[in-house]
């Protein structure tokens, strides 16, 4: 069956996503654009995924904790795990191995951890932007050892991007997956950087606003709809 996915979404937890991004609305929208399945990813932390699960649960979606990690090259790279323990242990290994500046809500804005019914129940005090220890190189391996999968993000971008930084993706990397933010480039990117055709790739909207999330338009063919089968047709 067809299943209708975007796998990279910020939620108010990013210090770049919209206060309006909360677990519940961003949920409650990716129904309304009739997706049956989400990826909640904020920057460096999953502290927001075990809302938007709750919330996914009540309406029937579901939803696969995960993180957009910043590699130690400043490449952005999606992880995403099968059950919130595991996006939780990672987030922990994560937090010990980042660099903690004090966050300027001013500046950056706001990283505000909530519950299912958008209420607050805390805020990140240390900016989740900066890059992290892990080296893009061992990072596939190092998500696999928490149980989760991992591929480079929004590829075709001219920043922060495994592209832009490095020029290549290297095999060695192990990755089995590419997000493009413009899947319209494959063909482009393909003749460029041959690795792409032995890849599965996909297509996720990185929305940081309500209205940057995309209809339902990329899907997955898979025989159930578990998170464990979505990990699964990307690895």
């Amino acid at each position: 069956m067809k299943y209708y996915y975007d796998l990279h979404l910020h939620s108010c937890l990013s210090p770049c996503g919209d206060d309006d991004m909360t677990p519940y609305n961003l949920v409650n929208m990716a129904r309304l654009l009739g997706l049956d399945v989400i990826a909640l990813t904020d920057h460096n932390s999953s502290m927001n995924c075990e809302a938007a699960i709750a919330v996914g649960k009540e309406i029937g979606l579901l939803v696969i904790p995960g993180m957009e990690l910043t590699t130690s090259e400043d490449i952005h790279a999606v992880c995403l795990f099968p059950t919130l323990e595991k996006a939780l242990a990672w987030n922990e290994y994560i937090d010990s191995h980042r660099i903690k500046i004090r966050n300027r809500p001013e500046i950056y804005g706001r990283q505000v951890i909530m519950d299912s019914l958008d209420g607050e129940v805390g805020e990140i005090e240390h900016l989740l932007l900066p890059a992290t220890e892990i080296g893009i190189s061992g990072v596939y391996k190092k998500v696999k050892e928490f149980g989760g999968i991992c591929y480079p993000a929004h590829i075709d971008r001219d920043s922060l991007s495994i592209l832009s930084v490095l020029g290549e993706i290297d095999e060695s990397c192990g990755f089995k997956t590419a997000e493009l933010a413009d899947i319209s480039r494959l063909e482009e990117l393909t003749k460029l950087h041959p690795i792409l055709s032995s890849m599965h790739i996909i297509s996720c909207s990185d929305a940081h606003y309500l209205e940057n999330m995309r209809d339902a338009e990329n899907f997955l063919e898979l025989e159930s709809l578990t998170a464990e089968n979505v990990l699964a047709a990307l690895d």
